[in-house]
């Protein structure tokens, strides 16, 4: 019996490669404890202020997400692990202290999870991608362990 217990393993992506290779660590994580995952979609600045000005469709947004985490819940029950998913807006118009970092601590809160896996590596596109530029806010602020990757 391992002395470190994990019910719940928390991936947040971006729609980004380095986002999908988080998830695979995270689903060898929740493998590893017998958790279950939770995959959170951070919406970046961009996509928020594009669905909020009606120049790009939340449903469609909502769409590509569900497909996402599907994608992601049948490479993981191959290692017997449940995944859920959900998105949040990574930013606000109207709230000055929602930031992506902030996001993934109150979800990880409101979830009770017990383990965070967050993409760090740049994008190979060399801009930084929402969820980069939030790891090492999530290294600093997390209650729970976190493995950046």
């Amino acid at each position: 019996m391992d002395a470190f217990e994990v019910d719940t393993v928390l991936a947040p992506v971006d729609a980004t490669d380095e986002s999908w290779a988080a998830t695979e660590y995270a689903v060898a994580v929740a493998d590893r404890y017998g958790a279950d995952l939770h995959v959170l979609d951070v919406l970046g600045e961009q996509v928020t202020r594009a669905i909020q000005a009606g120049d790009v469709d939340g449903d469609d947004v909502a769409a590509d997400h569900r497909a996402f985490v599907e994608e992601v819940s049948e490479r993981a029950s191959e290692s017997g692990v449940a995944a859920t998913g959900s998105t949040a807006y990574g930013f606000s118009t109207t709230r000055k202290t929602q930031h992506p970092g902030s996001v993934i601590l109150d979800v990880a809160e409101d979830l009770d999870v017990d383990f965070i896996v967050v993409p760090r590596e740049p994008s190979e596109s060399g801009t930084p991608d929402v969820l980069e530029k939030a790891a090492e806010y999530v290294l600093l602020y997390a209650s729970q362990p976190v493995l950046s990757v």
